[in-house]
């Protein structure tokens, strides 16, 4: 990507109700889209006529495609979220928690593989410009993790580390699995094995 290339864009401000209610039309539109037909499927003029908004305001939503499918990514996993506070994991220690949460979370993506590997690809093809969009997708993965750990109170700094790292290992894990060269076996193999990192987190806390 170009080094002179803009990594800011303005901060917005809140989204008055009558414009969530689009956003949320444009995200869904997305998603639909995506389901049916993957990444390509996503066409930013389809997309604005499904969620019936013009197309340039479909563009000061989103300026691109990968933007809206990287937002659509951390939608979805806040509507996962929803789902797994509903049923917490069972698992003893914070580890194993976690590895439970997150293979729940990779078996629902799993579902949906075409809207699945859309949202990958636009993440793995985002640039500086959609930083913003990144990081959302990131607190989101980063909050389902905190919460499956169930921690008393405040993660430690080593805590954090461990969380990135898993974090970096679900999402590669998914990235091999769409691309057919990980087996569901081997990610919950890998999911379960850079859990426990969180066991050494705690020991070292203790």
């Amino acid at each position: 990507m170009p080094a002179e290339a803009s990594t800011s864009r303005p901060v917005s401000p809140p989204l008055t109700e009558r414009q969530e209610a689009r956003r949320r039309r444009i995200l869904h539109a997305s998603a639909q889209l995506a389901s049916r037909g993957g990444f390509d499927a996503v066409q930013m003029r389809e997309v604005a006529e499904s969620s019936q908004v013009a197309l340039g305001t479909l563009y000061r939503y989103f300026p691109s495609k990968v933007h809206l499918l990287v937002a659509t990514m951390q939608d979805q996993l806040e509507h996962m979220h929803g789902t797994l506070r509903k049923k917490p994991p069972a698992g003893e220690s914070a580890a194993e928690r976690v590895a439970e949460t997150l293979m729940r979370a990779f078996r629902a993506l799993q579902r949906e593989p075409h809207l699945a590997d859309a949202m990958v690809r636009a993440l793995t093809f985002a640039d500086r410009s959609v930083s913003p969009e990144v990081d959302m997708v990131s607190r989101q993965t980063t909050a389902i993790i905190l919460d499956a750990m169930g921690l008393a109170g405040a993660p430690s700094a080593e805590q954090l580390s461990a969380v990135r790292v898993i974090e970096h290992t679900w999402h590669s894990a998914l990235i091999t699995w769409l691309s057919g060269r990980a087996s569901i076996a081997q990610v919950k193999i890998d999911i379960e094995t850079v859990c426990r990192l969180i066991d050494l987190t705690e020991r070292a806390g203790g």
